[in-house]
Formats: C-alpha cells, sequence, structure tokens
C-alpha cells in the first residue's frame, strides 16, 4: 500500500512560482512507486497569522481553518515542501503553517524542493530544517534545489527540469520513502 505523500506548495504571494515548480515535482513523485501523492497549496487554505487560543498540542482548534489544516496534514506519511527564499528565510505563510499543529507533524519525514536565484532557496532550506525537527519531523540530507528558475520556466511560466534537478528529485523520493515506512510504526496508536 503506497504511502501518502504531501507536496505542499509554501509560497501565497500573487505571481509565485511555486505552483509551477510544484506540479512538475508532483508528476515525478507520482511516477515513484512508493507514494500516493497530493498536491497541496497553502493559498487554498488562507491560513491569518496564528490564532488559535490553545497550544496546538492539545488539538483543541476553534477554527475552522485550524480543523481543515489539521484534517490535512493528518493525512499525509510525508511531505515535501516546495519552497522561495524570502531574504534568505523562509516565506511567512511556511512558518505560520508549521506552528498551527504539533501532533499532526510529529515522526514524519520531509523533503524540501527549494527555488530562487544563485542560491536555489538553500539558505532557507538550512532555516527551515531547524523549524521542523522541533515538530519532531526529519528532514531529508538529499533535497532538491532550483537556482536561477527564472530560466527554467517556458513562455507559460511552466517549469521545466533538466537531469541534474530530475536526478535530485529521485534521490531524494528513494530516502524519503525509507524514512516514511521506518518511522511509520513510531505513529501507530499508543506508541
Amino acid at each position: 500500500m503506497p504511502l501518502k505523500l504531501q507536496v505542499i506548495i509554501c509560497s501565497t504571494r500573487p505571481g509565485r512560482v511555486g505552483p509551477s515548480v510544484a506540479r512538475w515535482f508532483n508528476e515525478v513523485a507520482a511516477r515513484h512507486a512508493g507514494f500516493d501523492t497530493t498536491l497541496i497549496d497553502l493559498a487554498d487554505f488562507n491560513l491569518p497569522l496564528y490564532d488559535e487560543p490553545l497550544h496546538p498540542r492539545l488539538q483543541k482548534y476553534e477554527n475552522e481553518h485550524t480543523k481543515k489544516w489539521s484534517a490535512s496534514v493528518s493525512s499525509a506519511d510525508a511531505y515535501v515542501f516546495v519552497t522561495p527564499e524570502y531574504n534568505y528565510c523562509p516565506p511567512p505563510a511556511f512558518g505560520n503553517s508549521l506552528n498551527y499543529l504539533y501532533n499532526e507533524w510529529n515522526y514524519k519525514p520531509c523533503g524540501f524542493v527549494s527555488y530562487g536565484g544563485v542560491s536555489g532557496g538553500m539558505r532557507a532550506v538550512q532555516l527551515e530544517k531547524q523549524l521542523v525537527t522541533t515538530l519532531k519531523m526529519m528532514p531529508m540530507v538529499e533535497g532538491v534545489a532550483v537556482p536561477m528558475v527564472a530560466t527554467l520556466l517556458d513562455e507559460n511560466r511552466n517549469f521545466k527540469s533538466n537531469e541534474l534537478i530530475d536526478n535530485s528529485a529521485q534521490a531524494m523520493l528513494d530516502e524519503l520513502y525509507k524514512w516514511a515506512q521506518a518511522l511509520k510504526p513510531m505513529r501507530a496508536p499508543g506508541q
């Protein structure tokens, strides 16, 4: 039975490149025999700045947007965050989406597909990896970095990969699958 992988678009700004890169990666991930993939767009959840009165560890959510986000995150075994870099940092929507929940993220692996200018978003990913570990997630060492992303967009703003990026994606997915299988018993009821 395939594991459930969510490919999450972390940028919510108008004119973003994230959906194009995420669609490409979601297609690559869908061909991986170990995963049943779902493309998730943080913009669709329209999460305001964290607004729950109680700590997320309690899971006593009052807002419908939080309940909807909780149900989505709970349904996955692993995540790939498709992320830009804003001033060497993660996009604000990424950190906000993490802070809404706690238990739903625990003991699940995650990978990163980053994009940007010359650094390919890698500086943001270094900070993102620190954030996810506080939620008991396992970030992959392997990752996909897309430098100079604007040069890989066609006239319709569709992302066109290359061999190096494709190989990175496959390596990350293979490792993500191993970790998702290994961590699954830790999420079993009563553990």
